[in-house]
């Protein structure tokens, strides 16, 4: 990324005395899988909600599945949007005590903390996979006659694809040398 003199720049006013300005063209190739999943349930979401609006205020006859289903769409949508978080590797973390530590000591640290965001992830669907063969089939929805396994399913992929994304964030880490942690400078468009 480079900084450009004003010079450099397009002008925006044009002769005529007129706002001129274009978009850049834009580009999804580089969108994960994840991305276009949450997506879709995001849509799914608005769509269930639009018509719970539609048929509480225009019909005057509410649809009673419409909010639990909601409410299940809103958690797959967190569980997989999620996901992205862990792509960009922009959840929450304090750098701070980062820049004041001797190298081979944040560098340990930083290791540290991918493997167990790597750890926590992996438990976390495993603990899902325990919770769902417990439940069996018999845990339906309340207004829906649907397992509730498929909620919780939704979930189980969501972690699952939060472990084999950090781990994948932890080898980059490795093999670049820093993390983000230690460089909150860099990103992982760094790649």
């Amino acid at each position: 990324m480079t900084i450009e003199t004003i010079d450099d720049m397009a002008p925006v006013m044009g002769a005529d005395g007129e706002f001129h300005a274009q978009d850049e063209a834009v580009d999804l190739s580089g969108t994960p899988v994840e991305a276009w999943v949450a997506l879709g349930f995001f849509w799914l979401l608005g769509a269930t909600v639009f018509y719970q609006f539609f048929t509480r205020y225009v019909l005057n006859n509410s649809a009673a599945w419409t909010e639990e289903i909601a409410r299940y769409l809103l958690i797959a949508t967190v569980f997989t949007g999620a996901t992205i978080g862990v792509i960009k590797n922009n959840h929450i973390q304090v750098d701070f005590f980062y820049k004041f530590m001797p190298r081979i000591l944040s560098r340990s640290l930083s290791t540290l903390v991918d493997w167990l965001r790597v750890g926590f992830f992996a438990s976390a669907a495993v603990l899902t996979v325990m919770m769902m063969v417990k439940l069996g089939s018999n845990s339906r929805m309340t207004m829906v006659d649907l397992p509730m396994n498929w909620v919780y399913g939704v979930c189980l992929l969501g972690f699952a694809a939060m472990a084999f994304r950090s781990v994948k964030i932890a080898l980059f880490h490795h093999r670049r040398g820093y993390s983000v942690l230690e460089r909150p400078e860099s990103t992982m468009d760094d790649r």
